[in-house]
């Protein structure tokens, strides 16, 4: 019976995936034809709000980010033709926890939600820069209905 649960439970945690990745992706595993056509043009490939007034936790946050992230994740966190867009749902915490986004930046990471190509580790960010830098991305991702 417990081997039978552990089954299940892989099998549904599959399925989940699948049907995120189906949802948030084309369903040939890669980008919308839209955000293709935004990345071809150099246009962002998610729309994003900002908020009128960010903390001063993300003010510092977003000078970082436009200093080292924006060059592959856009503007305002939205996505290039090189990086995907952070405010997307796909990052909400409940899926990618703030220690992911440290992960990724100290450590860097292989593509598993996006065709974009593995991310390289960003070691000139410093661990305050980090913070700063998730303040702002979360603060980014709320403004526009993720959380």
């Amino acid at each position: 019976m417990r081997k039978f649960n552990v089954v299940l439970l892989a099998v549904v945690v599959l399925g989940a995936a699948s049907v995120l990745s189906w949802k948030f992706m084309g369903n040939d595993g890669q980008l919308s034809q839209s955000a293709k056509q935004g990345a071809a043009t150099g246009r962002p490939l998610v729309a994003v709000t900002v908020p009128d007034k960010l903390t001063m936790q993300a003010r510092l946050g977003e000078e970082a980010f436009n200093g080292t992230c924006a060059a592959c994740h856009g503007n305002n966190a939205a996505g290039t033709e090189v990086g995907p867009p952070l405010v997307h749902k796909v990052y909400e915490p409940s899926h990618h926890s703030d220690y992911a986004f440290y992960i990724a930046a100290t450590q860097g990471v292989r593509a598993h939600h996006w065709k974009f190509g593995d991310m390289p580790a960003q070691p000139d960010v410093s661990e305050k820069e980090l913070v700063n830098i998730v303040a702002y991305v979360r603060e980014l991702q709320r403004a526009n209905g993720i959380y």
